[in-house]
């Protein structure tokens, strides 16, 4: 009997910690679609990337954000969607640390590319940190647990 609740809880977390992250990733890229040059603005005013970088990934970052967010929410291609969630979320800390390491109070751009987004980089840092803590539970469960079927791309998986 116990087995079976700690299975069921185990079962919940994973599946809400996939469409949380999925929610959060969707909710992240819809302003950057509508707004991609205020979002090159944003990405310009990190001083991390080259000029001629900086478009494209404006561009790029935003489509990406959406598909993987899709696919944790719908529950296909897991092992990728994490990998790259995982990626994307240590990239956005790395880049927002390093910011606030020289000194740098800038909007951070992560939902929003309006120019009434505060600069207020430890909650941007808490809260980025607290979506890595998800996202790294969902890779272990998708690549290093020890659970059946881990590896599949199916809704049911982990």
């Amino acid at each position: 009997m116990k087995e079976k609740i700690r299975q069921k809880i185990s079962m919940t977390l994973y599946h809400g910690s996939r469409i949380v992250l999925g929610i959060v990733f969707i909710y992240a890229s819809y302003d950057k679609i509508l707004h991609p040059a205020a979002f090159a603005k944003i990405i310009y005013n990190y001083q991390i990337l080259p000029d001629e970088l900086v478009n494209l990934s404006a561009l790029f970052l935003p489509w990406l954000e959406l598909i993987t967010g899709s696919l944790l929410i719908i529950g296909v291609w897991l092992p990728g969607s994490v990998f790259i969630s995982n990626i994307l979320l240590i990239i956005f800390f790395c880049a927002l640390m390093y910011n606030k390491a020289r000194g740098l109070d800038i909007s951070c751009g992560c939902f929003s590319t309006g120019e009434g987004e505060a600069p207020e980089s430890n909650l941007y840092l808490l809260r980025d940190f607290s979506f890595i803590v998800i996202s790294v539970y969902l890779f272990i469960k998708v690549f290093i647990s020890d659970s059946p079927g881990n590896r599949g791309s199916s809704l049911i998986s982990p």
